[in-house]
């Protein structure tokens, strides 16, 4: 990956900030994404530069669709080129303000930060990558972020709502896949349960049922998915097109 420019959208922590690191190691050039500037952010930037990566950052509220244009102008001013660009970044709607809110509301939100961003943003990115000139082939593409139970589905109000999202981006990304070829490269991740911060504070029950839904017995680590987008970025990759890939350690169905 060296000196190759990779975009990582909502970088700030979690598997967004795993993958930023992963790609600083193999030495590519990074653009980190966040809301707005926070410490958070600037402790993934300084991880990135101490590893000798070159490291800028970009800011965009995807609530407001209007920033997205503008995003991808301001990280292509940053190092003049991009190969690779993740769409990571999406809306918590578990924890924070989001939380109590009303179900159909939680939707709406997740619906606009989530697939209505990583859509319009391919597509402008695609555009944008496709056209240049300094850039291998084999090197641009884009990568996505879904949920490996999009697949089988997950009762309840949040596994119904996640699945209207993150398998709505699931699906676009075949298309894209179809729309940018044979320039762009478009695949997914769909991640299983994954530890992030969430994970680290859950209840017992979740933690219990997080561990028995994997064959390995065990959460999956952010690292575990930046190992994915590197690989599917890499030109590795370069006969990979159009996939979503289940990083989750093997889905273990329960008998009843």
């Amino acid at each position: 990956m060296q000196n190759q420019v990779v975009v990582v959208t909502g970088s700030s922590t979690g598997i967004g900030k795993a993958i930023a690191i992963r790609f600083a190691e193999l030495g590519a050039r990074i653009v980190l994404h966040g809301r707005s500037e926070s410490q958070s952010l600037l402790e993934t930037m300084d991880s990135v530069r101490n590893l000798g990566a070159e490291c800028e950052a970009v800011y965009a509220d995807f609530e407001n669709s209007e920033c997205l244009d503008r995003l991808v102008t301001d990280a292509w001013s940053k190092f003049e080129t991009v190969d690779c660009w993740i769409n990571n970044a999406g809306g918590d709607v578990l924890t924070g303000r989001w939380a109590d809110a009303e179900l159909y509301k939680k939707l709406d939100y997740l619906f606009e930060v989530d697939v209505k961003s990583t859509w319009k943003l391919s597509r402008s990115v695609g555009q944008k990558m496709g056209q240049q000139s300094s850039c291998d082939e084999r090197d641009r593409s884009i990568i996505n972020i879904g949920w490996d139970q999009a697949w089988q589905g997950m009762a309840g109000d949040s596994g119904e709502m996640f699945s209207i999202t993150k398998g709505s981006i699931m699906a676009v990304t075949k298309s894209l896949a179809q729309s940018l070829a044979p320039l762009i490269r478009v695949n997914c991740i769909a991640p299983g349960w994954i530890q992030t911060s969430w994970g680290e504070q859950t209840s017992e029950y979740w933690d219990r049922r997080a561990k028995s839904e994997s064959l390995m017995n065990r959460w999956g680590r952010p690292e575990d998915i930046a190992g994915v987008a590197t690989f599917l970025a890499s030109r590795s990759a370069s006969f990979v097109n159009g996939q979503v890939i289940a990083v989750n350690g093997g889905f273990r169905l329960h008998q009843s």
